[in-house]
């Protein structure tokens, strides 16, 4: 292996295999049901990319670089999407990156991918990778290939040349190393096994302390191409070590009889870590171990002129927990009862424009064709709406004033008085066109009042034990976004830590956010909201969110008749309503 996988300081943490991602596959089972209920036919298939690379130029004066590779797939109008990063691998050359990337494969589209490698500065080493700014690291290359490409290849391996262009010679690029791409067929499975295991009689490759242990996982591919699945914590000066709980899928590992490679290695900050033995071991056979409770030896390879042999160790590998348990899916609750509510809020403020005049963002066009909030509405309602069987939504406006009445940042959308459900899509649309000659663009832009309405709801669902989680959809333009200080200039949330408040509060109850930003605003700053970017919200009183609720995506990032639409508004909330019913223990059935 020779490196060391992980996206905090020291790379000493646990990579893969931890109890939060043992289900990653809930967003890959919504986008296949969003397919299915569209009666799509094509090829398509939920494909697992793996990266590695060689050769990488070293940018680091006293070390090796520390890449971190960058995955992303081009629109039709060459626009990027980002759809991950991999973890940091600290001083190496020749990383292989334990995260991998799920794309749905479709037979009859392009489907390009760019995948860049990026140096990230030690600085930022302790910092999760989703809020790694990468304008500010140095980036080691760039390559791009096809994801048919890679699907159509022998062992479905592809290699590509990395790339730079050269800084005194613009138009000229310079081969930086090479990146390969694997590729395999996700198989969705509910079985997780969860593994306790520890090591005996290490041996020591330190001079004045103990080693410094971890293991690595490895599943060998029916081609025999071995990929790294998961990495333990790093325990220091320990012989006797016993890692943390390791949680694996069987769609990560293949099947139970697949074999696993476990490598132990003792830890050198220096990324060049020693390998103190290995054994291979099926999860079926690692079962075997722990109810005999047989040990087995670890070994290390050597080679005798054409010979491959072994050196058998008298470390061993000791299994101290092995258990299976089922992990019910996001389609199973749905199939047990459980219904998916759709609400959504639509941003009424001054700086949307004059909905009479061309240029704004409200002008309903005579000749039928859709503005951006109408474009939102069909598109992102559109995926959203298959969830919910009723097709009654709650639908509010917020930062203008009705007639002869205060500004509200909560109304509802089909003006009445005593209720906020519409029909349907259609009927979002009917009431949103209504609304507009009814009311006065104001300001300024707070979503506190609609998530509270919100809440309130699911928290009326959770009190007369309904089977119920609910989606709002917030639809806003900030057109001059600066939510760091208060400003009279509308369309700013003026109130962060009112939002804030109202956020975290949210997150104890079944409900998820989804912010579409429509316009052409830079909505960099929006993502403070999202905990994807960075820590959990916190509320004024110091309270931290129980969880992930929030998701941000700007309306012009989803592609309209592409596969990006569904993955981007299906990549986190089948994983949050997940979270939900599982920290309270609920099951698909009542």
């Amino acid at each position: 292996m020779g490196n060391c996988c992980s996206d905090v300081a020291g790379g000493q943490t646990a990579v893969g295999g931890t109890n939060s991602s043992a289900a990653a596959n809930a967003s890959n089972e919504a986008v296949d049901a969003f397919f299915k209920s569209r009666g799509y036919n094509g090829l398509y298939s939920q494909i697992e990319l793996s990266l590695s690379a060689t050769d990488l130029r070293d940018r680091d004066v006293l070390s090796k670089s520390d890449p971190m590779a960058v995955l992303y797939i081009k629109g039709s109008d060459g626009s990027l999407r980002e759809l991950g990063r991999t973890e940091v691998v600290l001083n190496s050359l020749s990383p292989k990156w334990i995260k991998k990337f799920t794309v749905t494969y479709q037979f009859e589209m392009v489907q390009n991918l760019v995948l860049r490698v990026y140096d990230v500065d030690t600085q930022f080493h302790g910092m999760d990778v989703k809020a790694i700014k990468l304008e500010e690291q140095q980036l080691l290359g760039v390559a791009t290939c096809m994801l048919s490409e890679i699907a159509a290849k022998l062992y479905r391996t592809v290699t590509v040349d990395l790339a730079r262009e050269e800084v005194s010679a613009p138009g000229h690029t310079r081969k930086c190393g090479q990146l390969t791409v694997y590729a395999e067929e996700s198989v969705a499975s509910k079985t997780t096994v969860e593994l306790i295991l520890r090591c005996s009689d290490l041996e020591s490759k330190d001079l004045f302390s103990k080693s410094d242990p971890f293991l690595v996982i490895s599943k060998a591919t029916e081609h025999g191409i071995l990929v790294p699945i998961c990495k333990t914590e790093v325990l220091e000066n320990d012989h006797e070590p016993t890692w943390k709980p390791i949680f694996l899928s069987i769609q990560q590992v293949g099947s139970k009889d697949s074999p696993l490679l476990i490598e132990c290695f003792d830890f050198n900050s220096n990324g060049k870590h020693a390998l103190l033995g290995k054994v291979q071991k099926s999860l079926a056979e690692l079962e075997k171990l722990h109810s005999t409770g047989a040990v087995e030896n670890l070994f290390i390879p050597t080679s005798v002129g054409q010979n491959h042999q072994r050196k058998v160790l008298k470390s061993q590998l000791i299994v101290d927990k092995y258990s299976e348990n089922i992990q019910h899916t996001f389609l199973d609750y749905l199939a047990g009862g459980y219904e998916l509510n759709f609400m959504v809020a639509i941003d009424f403020t001054a700086s949307n424009g004059n909905p009479r005049l061309p240029d704004s963002l409200h002008y309903i066009d005579p000749s039928g064709r859709p503005n951006a909030y109408q474009r939102a509405i069909l598109e992102v309602g559109g995926v959203l709406q298959f969830y919910d069987y009723d097709k009654k939504f709650p639908a509010w406006g917020f930062g203008a004033r009705p007639i002869d009445g205060p500004v509200s940042h909560c109304f509802n959308l089909n003006g009445s008085s005593t209720y906020c459900e519409v029909e349907g899509i259609h009927g979002i649309m009917v009431a949103y066109a209504n609304a507009l000659p009814n009311v006065s663009l104001a300001g300024p832009t707070l979503f506190g009042h609609v998530v509270m309405q919100a809440a309130q709801i699911a928290s009326g669902s959770v009190a007369r034990n309904e089977r119920k989680y609910f989606v709002l959809l917030i639809i806003t333009n900030l057109s001059e976004v600066c939510i760091f200080r208060i400003t009279d200039i509308d369309g700013v949330i003026t109130d962060l830590q009112e939002t804030k408040d109202a956020f975290v509060m949210a997150s104890d109850l079944p409900l998820s956010i989804l912010i579409v930003g429509v316009g052409g605003a830079d909505f960099k700053e929006m993502e403070i909201l999202d905990a994807d970017k960075g820590e959990r919200l916190e509320s004024s009183s110091g309270r931290v969110a129980s969880r992930d609720i929030v998701q941000f995506v700007p309306f012009r990032d989803v592609q309209s008749g592409e596969d990006s639409v569904v993955q981007s508004l299906l990549a986190e909330l089948p994983t949050q309503f997940l979270t939900y019913v599982r920290a309270r223990g609920l099951g698909p059935t009542a």
